[in-house]
């Protein structure tokens, strides 16, 4: 009896130790699941302090993408006019599709209204040109209308046309184009082709300057012109028009198109003496007039109804244009003190002056332009040439493009400027691709997009 009574104790004193073991591991895992629990929570908190309370001293691309997870735009103010790039499909030769309604999203970010600004970025921060999700977003005109010339450009069927133009694209920056969740948006590219590193109230400053356009259609259709279409003529000042005798035939287009140090004075004969478009920047304007004056340049050209076309490359041209605009001199910055509107000698009017949107010369890189060099380092510095620029704002804007003066594969044939009077040699600026340029518009003029000279065996 007494060995029984021992054996049951021994039991009862075993299971005690089992249940205290069950206990003391329960116990323990509660434990680890508390400090996991609070752990997570606090993290997270100290996550979301972050988004709300970041320094303007934190420049990285995380922090940009970050950010852009709350990116949106203003209900029924921009949305409407956005478009994203969605993978075409077999029915559909067209890369591109209208964005819709407002609050429709971009893909693959959703849209809606941003009221804070995204703290500062600097362009130095990246090794290479940042790639977003959002990158081949542009903004649309509302008031595009298609053309009605049966042979226009712009009315292709070529795919390679389909895949890449975008007709409907926003050409012109006007002033209600600069807003917090625009300024968002736009903040993530280095100039020309957005507002990185600049300060929202300087420029949406100068841009509220921009009156408002009659019209987003540069160009009108002449009425001369029975089947619709405008003919234009792009001329650069490349050296293969050095004795080509085109004058002529470059005045009878409709519209004629320059750029940069734009020598008419003792060149008629080859490059024609009319101009209806005149593309530039500041610093092209400026600097043109004061290293050609020599060569006869002084003054730009200044046709009756003569449109201008500023390229805002940088915060010098913001603060061009404001003083422009406000007819003052420029208070502070590169060139303060000159009075811009000096530089259109009484020519210069609000009506006739465009400034090219940051989404419309980004497009022209994406599409047409993108360089191997916007993988170095110095990607920043890269971008196309106003000549570039000037040529695809005529492929959106006329129907028949004729080309000239722009650079060819021969180009060691031909002194570097059509007005130097010995042959000198081409310049290749480190800031841009010249011979991607040649190559695109020699595909261009193959695919009958563009006609461009080619030298005096092509005429």
């Amino acid at each position: 009896m007494t060995f029984s009574l021992n054996n049951v104790n021994t039991k009862l004193a075993h299971a005690k130790m089992i249940l205290l073991r069950i206990f003391l591991a329960i116990s323990f895992i509660t434990l680890l699941l508390f400090i996991f629990v609070t752990f997570y929570n606090g993290n997270c908190t100290i996550k979301a302090l972050s988004r709300n309370n970041r320094k303007k001293s934190d420049n990285s691309a995380a922090l940009l993408l970050r950010q852009y997870d709350s990116l949106c735009v203003e209900e029924g103010n921009v949305a409407y006019s956005l478009q994203r790039v969605e993978e075409p499909d077999s029915t559909n030769s067209s890369a591109v599709t209208d964005s819709g309604a407002a609050n429709t999203t971009m893909s693959p970010d959703r849209l809606g209204t941003q009221l804070t600004l995204v703290a500062p970025g600097d362009k130095h921060n990246f090794t290479a040109l940042p790639q977003w999700k959002f990158d081949d977003i542009y903004r649309l005109d509302p008031q595009f209308k298609p053309s009605e010339c049966m042979v226009s450009l712009r009315n292709s069927s070529n795919p390679v046309y389909k895949e890449k133009f975008i007709p409907n694209i926003q050409l012109f920056l006007q002033s209600d184009h600069v807003n917090m969740s625009e300024w968002n948006r736009l903040y993530h590219f280095n100039n020309p082709f957005g507002y990185m590193g600049f300060n929202y109230t300087a420029i949406k400053t100068a841009v509220d300057t921009i009156p408002k356009l009659a019209s987003t259609q540069l160009l009108q259709v002449p009425t001369r012109a029975k089947d619709g279409c405008i003919r234009c003529a792009v001329v650069a000042t490349c050296g293969i028009l050095n004795g080509s005798r085109l004058g002529k035939e470059i005045d009878s287009s409709d519209y004629v198109f320059r750029v940069n140090a734009a020598i008419i004075a003792g060149h008629e004969e080859d490059v024609g003496k009319r101009t209806s478009v005149y593309v530039h920047t500041a610093h092209s304007l400026i600097q043109s007039l004061m290293l050609h004056k020599k060569r006869g340049f002084k003054q730009i050209p200044t046709d009756k109804d003569i449109k201008y076309g500023l390229i805002p490359e940088g915060l010098r041209d913001y603060n061009f244009l404001e003083s422009l605009m406000k007819n003052r001199k420029i208070p502070s910055g590169a060139y303060r003190g000159r009075t811009p509107r000096n530089y259109y000698s009484g020519h210069f009017k609000e009506s006739s002056y465009y400034i090219l949107h940051p989404d419309f010369l980004r497009y022209v890189r994406n599409r047409f332009l993108w360089g191997k060099q916007l993988k170095t380092k110095r990607w920043w510095l890269v971008r196309p040439t106003n000549g570039a620029f000037t040529l695809l704002l005529a492929m959106h804007t006329c129907d028949i493009v004729r080309v000239y003066g722009f650079s060819t594969a021969d180009y060691r044939k031909y002194p570097n400027y059509y007005y130097d009077t010995k042959h000198t040699k081409l310049v290749f600026f480190a800031n841009h691709d010249y011979r991607l340029e040649m190559k695109t518009w020699k595909e261009f003029h193959d695919d009958k997009f563009i006609w461009m000279y080619l030298g005096k065996s092509d005429i």
